[in-house]
């Protein structure tokens, strides 16, 4: 049984996923709890891209390593960091869900020059039983 020729017909959807972990400080303001105090974490992030159509010669929507490149360039400006005292976390919490739509709104400016993929999702997890997602509507 031979195999099939892929159609082209662009209805399929590809999709990669890239992770990585960075390690931080913050506390999170009104909380109301001990999370009100200054602790660190090992976070991990995950980002999500799309596209439909593969680059012709090696047949990939985007490199996994740059794909990777790109988005450990957004998570270094957050690693080792208190990350209340980042300008963007000054006023607000730095907390799973903002951590999310800062990475995701970083990477999206680096995938710019990208146009064959689409920024899906960014997710951020303290631990591995709890992941806050941010992700913008398509349209």
């Amino acid at each position: 049984m031979s195999a099939a020729p892929f159609a082209s017909d662009g209805r399929g959807l590809y999709q990669l996923t890239v992770s990585m972990d960075f390690a931080a400080a913050h506390c999170l303001r009104h909380y109301g709890g001990p999370c009100e105090n200054l602790h660190g974490h090992n976070f991990a992030v995950e980002a999500v891209v799309s596209g439909k159509k593969l680059e012709p010669k090696v047949d990939i929507l985007m490199d996994f390593k740059e794909l990777k490149n790109r988005l450990g360039a957004v998570v270094a400006e957050l690693d080792h960091r208190h990350l209340n005292e980042l300008p963007v976390f000054q006023k607000r919490n730095p907390s799973s869900e903002l951590l999310a739509r800062y990475i995701f709104e970083g990477l999206r400016e680096r995938l710019a020059d990208v146009p064959q993929v689409t920024l899906i999702s960014v997710s951020v997890s303290e631990k591995a039983s709890s992941k806050a997602t941010y992700m913008e509507p398509a349209g």
